[in-house]
């Protein structure tokens, strides 16, 4: 009869305050309407290959929101294609790691702070072209929505599309060396 009462304390309480679900991808796509900057060194146009994205965490939706590995894949990929940068066999290729996902426990204001680290590495002569650790943070309130564990997976989501916006910028800086690029294939 304990356990009976337990199970169905835990079953309000899920009806009550919900299921986590993790970071939708979908909604960390840093896209032209996002103001993501539309000019990138020539080089870099159908060149980037994203390799490994590492570091997230899969959702406990009995526990809190999460950023996974694929889901951040996922965004950074969208975000390279919309940009016209993504290729599957790209000469330069792309490591991340999530390093940290700084969540709140509770709050009615809930911010996420991503720290993101993007390794781009010219895979024909092995050199780092960009070596950058991005922390982007994002509020989400109640405003945005009412319940808690939504507002974290806002707050996540948020987070990780401002992390991969801030690094576009970073890529729109990139200017490679024409010495470093050939024209044989």
């Amino acid at each position: 009869m304990k356990n009976f009462r337990m199970l169905v304390v835990m079953g309000c309480a899920a009806i009550l305050f919900g299921c986590a679900s993790g970071a939708k991808m979908e909604n960390m796509v840093y896209g032209n309407a996002d103001g993501a900057p539309t000019t990138y060194d020539k080089a870099l146009k159908k060149a980037i290959n994203v390799g490994t994205v590492t570091g997230g965490e899969e959702t406990n939706p009995l526990w809190t929101s999460e950023i996974s590995d694929e889901a951040f894949y996922g965004a950074i990929r969208k975000t390279l294609e919309l940009q016209g940068l993504l290729s599957d066999s790209g000469r330069y290729r792309l490591s991340v790691s999530l390093l940290n996902v700084d969540q709140p426990s509770f709050g009615f204001d809930m911010t996420v702070t991503t720290d993101v680290k993007y390794t781009l590495v010219d895979s024909r002569t092995g050199k780092t072209l960009l070596n950058k650790t991005i922390k982007a943070p994002h509020t989400a309130t109640v405003g945005d929505a009412f319940v808690a564990i939504e507002r974290l997976r806002l707050a996540n989501e948020g987070s990780g599309k401002k992390n991969i916006g801030a690094f576009m910028k970073a890529l729109s800086k990139l200017k490679i060396n024409p010495r470093d690029v050939s024209l044989a294939r």
